[in-house]
């Protein structure tokens, strides 16, 4: 599954990536979605690359993900981490596990990168593919 945050805001974005990212429930900035490894997932995560930071997450970091910033699909009701994360697992999107594909996360512990969010993440920046160390993004934000 790929981890998507989005890094920088709308400020002279066209509007096709525009609606690529309000597609991807990725309206504000520190906004993270899931997606799975499919190729139509595949192809929207690295076509919004220049506004996003993305990577493969693992299975601790979504436990956590999902039990401190998951806001549950039906208002009232109660998540149950596990339970969720097993669904997950098994291949269901988020809304079929009773939770919505947005988690709220605020601005990384010790900052982005030290190109910034304008940059790259292969040449000293925040934003494109990261691989596996979008996990240790993730828990800097959670």
């Amino acid at each position: 599954m790929y981890a998507v945050i989005r890094i920088r805001g709308t400020v002279n974005v066209t509007p096709r990536l525009k609606k690529a990212l309000e597609y991807m429930n990725l309206r504000r900035v520190n906004n993270l979605s899931i997606w799975s490894e499919e190729q139509q997932g595949k192809g929207t995560v690295v076509k919004v690359k220049d506004y996003t930071a993305y990577g493969k997450i693992n299975d601790e970091t979504l436990k956590e993900l999902i039990a401190k910033k998951a806001k549950p699909a039906v208002i009232g009701s109660k998540i149950d981490a596990k339970k969720v994360f097993e669904e997950i697992k098994k291949g269901k999107t988020p809304r079929q596990a009773g939770i919505k594909n947005l988690f709220r996360l605020s601005p990384p512990r010790g900052g982005f990168e030290r190109e910034g969010v304008k940059a790259s993440y292969k040449v000293g920046g925040a934003l494109g593919d990261r691989g596996e160390k979008i996990n240790e993004l993730i828990l800097r934000m959670i």
